[in-house]
Formats: C-alpha cells, structure tokens, sequence
C-alpha cells in the first residue's frame, strides 16, 4: 500500500506531466500545478527542490520504459553478429512507440509531454530532456554509423535526426482523437504501424546514403 508521502509525489508527477505537455515549462506556473494536485509549494519542495528538479524527475519517469528497453535491445543485437541498419532502426523505433500506444490515455498524455520538452524553445529545457535521452541515443547513432561503413558519419547523423523528427511526430499523432486522423486508432494493429515506419527508414536511409 502506498504512504501518503509517496501519493502526493505521483500526483504532483502525473499533473506536471500534464501541465507542461499542454502549456510548456514557461507556460505553466507551479501553482497551477500544485493547485491541479491538491498540494502546495512545500511539497514540491520537498520532494523535488524546485519547479526544474519536478520537470527533471517527470522527464525521467516517462523515458525510463523506452531507454531501458532500448538498451536491452542494442546490448542483445551487439552481443551477436554485427546488427544490420533495419535491426538497429527496429530496436530504436518499436520501444519509442510502445511507450505511447501500450499505455493507454496516459500514453497520449506522455506523448505531448515528451514532444513538448524535446522540441521546447528554451535550450535549457532540452538540455534537461537530453540528459535522460542522449546517452543512449549516442549508443544507436555510433551503432548505425557502423553498421553504415560506406556512408559519412554526417550523412548518418542527418538520417538519424530526420528519425528522431519523424519518430516523436508519429508519438504526438498516434493517439490523436480527430476523426479520421493517421493513427493508431485508425489501424488495425500497432505493431503494423511500427512495421511500416521501419520499413520506410529503412528505405529513407538507404536512399538518402546512396544519393
């Protein structure tokens, strides 16, 4: 059973989720926030230190499923024959995606706070939202640049990038409520969704190295 203390810190986690995923950090007060977790400024405080620590901590709660699986996955392709570009973009995209369509309503809200926080003006949010995703997004890129000895590693870490765009694009609309939207409500399965969009970076790389 969980204590109270331990209550109060997922509230004030799953509303800043939220919060910053609707508003942006700048656009959203810690008021509202504690205001929306029936808490106050003391518990914020207390439990994280500051509004950027809160942001910090929710970041970290929403990428930790996806980066652990992603490092499962490249630490079993590497731990065999050398792993092909498709199997790399494979083990990279399907956690991404999983982290969205395997949760729900919550994964809709994850989706428009880690596309918020990724792509946020501020370079000091990103850098926040870097912190949790980049060690193991450079582990994928030196892989890919390996497994793609004939292309420069700047041809790489621009296909890479454009991955990167396209999977958060697919994050943010894959649970869109609109009516005849592209997503996955409109799909028959979310597992084909994953399948043609690694087959369309599959082909994007090979297309863009080779011109």
């Amino acid at each position: 059973m969980e204590t109270p203390v331990e209550t109060t810190r997922e509230r004030l986690l799953n509303v800043a989720e939220q919060r910053f995923g609707e508003g942006g950090y700048e656009g959203t007060s810690l008021r509202a926030i504690t205001v929306a977790a029936a808490a106050n400024i003391a518990a914020v405080n207390y439990h994280f230190g500051s509004k950027e620590a809160l942001l910090r901590a929710a970041v970290a709660r929403a990428m930790a499923p996806v980066n652990t699986e992603r490092r499962r996955r490249l630490d079993q392709l590497e731990a065999g024959a050398p792993p092909t570009p498709e199997a790399l973009i494979r083990a990279f995209v399907e956690p991404g995606l999983e982290l969205v369509l395997r949760r729900g309503e919550r994964g809709a809200v994850i989706a428009r706070f880690i596309g918020r926080i990724a792509f946020d003006p501020s370079r000091r949010i990103r850098e926040l939202y870097a912190v949790e995703s980049e060690p193991i997004e450079s582990r994928y890129l030196a892989a890919l640049q390996q497994a793609l000895p004939q292309a420069s590693p700047e041809a790489v870490a621009f296909g890479y990038m454009n991955m990167l765009g396209l999977l958060a694009l697919h994050q943010s609309q894959a649970l869109s409520p609109t009516p005849g939207a592209a997503g996955v409500r409109d799909s028959e399965d979310p597992s084909k969704l994953a399948g043609n969009l690694v087959a369309f970076l599959v082909a994007a790389f090979d297309h863009g190295l080779r011109s």
